[in-house]
């Protein structure tokens, strides 16, 4: 029986996001697919979502070649983790890859924030991603390499006004990344972060930006347009490729040239 890489990616809930793009890259390198998702958030975000999405994903996923299989869960529960990895080894087998795609994002500023939402973004956006990480290592078997990769959102490049929550427990996901790389090395894994930068998922079309706005950030793209799930999908796609196994503990930017400016102008 051919032996095929399973990847596990958190956060994959709508058809136009980020880890959906993530997984259908995955699965054109025949790379089994475990993804977790958790419509509430995505229902009480002006986006929203349909309550069939994550099916869909599924059967598309499947129809490509690979085993898929999925799960919703509470990421912010902690005991979710075991819960995924029971999961993924009971139906595919062991994960040599984890993609930490989840996050939760509210608006929030030194005059908003409570000790509810930022317990909320830190079980989220930090402490699940972590624990995900240990357990991934503990139950990794070695029989290949392993791949541990991070999706943040650039805040060590600049501030990020009114979400002052979102870009504190991203940010630490940097630390985590260069801090962990020479252990994992060891263990014949690497660990990268990727930040997208700003990435047309769906949102635009909540009205979450106004026109003009949308075309202010345009503007600082060199190709005039945003980034699309597409690219950071083909990133992540090399990432977990043999070819990048020199490739560790590095925050990689993959902002197609964005010229970085005050927000508000």
């Amino acid at each position: 029986m051919e032996h095929r890489r399973i990847a596990i990616v958190t956060g994959v809930t709508r058809l136009k996001g980020i880890g959906r793009g993530i997984c259908v890259e995955l699965a054109k390198q025949k790379i089994d697919i475990f993804f977790t998702y958790w419509r509430p958030y995505d229902h009480a975000m002006p986006w929203g979502v349909k309550d069939d999405e994550p099916e869909i994903i599924k059967k598309e996923l499947m129809e490509m070649g690979v085993r898929c299989d999925s799960l919703e869960v509470d990421l912010s529960n902690e005991k979710a983790v075991k819960e995924i990895f029971d999961t993924v080894e009971k139906s595919l087998g062991t994960a040599s890859i984890l993609i930490n795609n989840a996050t939760y994002s509210t608006m929030t500023d030194i005059n908003t924030i409570t000790s509810q939402e930022l317990d909320q973004h830190y079980f989220v956006n930090l402490r699940a991603p972590m624990l995900l990480a240990a357990e991934f290592v503990k139950r990794f078997e070695g029989k290949s390499f392993g791949r541990l990769i991070n999706i943040t959102s650039g805040q060590s490049l600049s501030a990020m006004s009114g979400e002052v929550a979102y870009a504190v427990t991203k940010g630490a996901m940097d630390t985590f990344t260069r801090t962990m790389q020479h252990e994992l090395a060891y263990k014949n894994i690497t660990i990268n972060a990727v930040n997208p930068g700003l990435t047309d998922s769906g949102w635009l079309e909540s009205g979450w930006l106004n026109e003009q706005q949308i075309h202010i950030f345009k503007k600082r793209f060199p190709k005039g347009r945003l980034g699309l799930p597409d690219d950071v999908a083909k990133l992540v796609g090399f990432l977990v490729d043999e070819k990048a196994g020199w490739i560790t503990g590095q925050i990689i930017h993959s902002e197609g040239g964005f010229v970085r400016e005050n927000y508000d102008s």
